[in-house]
């Protein structure tokens, strides 16, 4: 575990994370960054819990995109063919 901080909005975040996943912090906080920056530019004088209410929805809705795009069948015909042949292979 290593202690690290994150800036996000006007907010200063000391967190312990363990060290293989520091850079999946670090890209998460750059991408809060970014959509909560845009948020900030295209409806101003909110409020900040506005933009990140907003941020949170859009890095939610990529996260269910992201979910229903990937097709794991074809892997899954693959992956069986593969199971098939190292049993006839034992």
């Amino acid at each position: 575990m290593q202690n690290i901080t994150l800036h996000i909005g006007t907010l200063t975040l000391p967190m312990k994370v363990r060290r293989e996943e520091e850079t999946f912090y670090r890209e998460a906080e750059r991408l809060i960054k970014e959509r909560y920056a845009f948020y900030a530019g295209t409806y101003p004088n909110q409020k900040s819990e506005t933009y990140f209410t907003m941020t949170a929805l859009d890095i939610a809705v990529q996260a269910q995109r992201t979910k229903h795009s990937v097709d794991l069948e074809p892997m899954a015909n693959r992956l069986e063919l593969l199971i098939k042949d190292i049993e006839k292979a034992l």
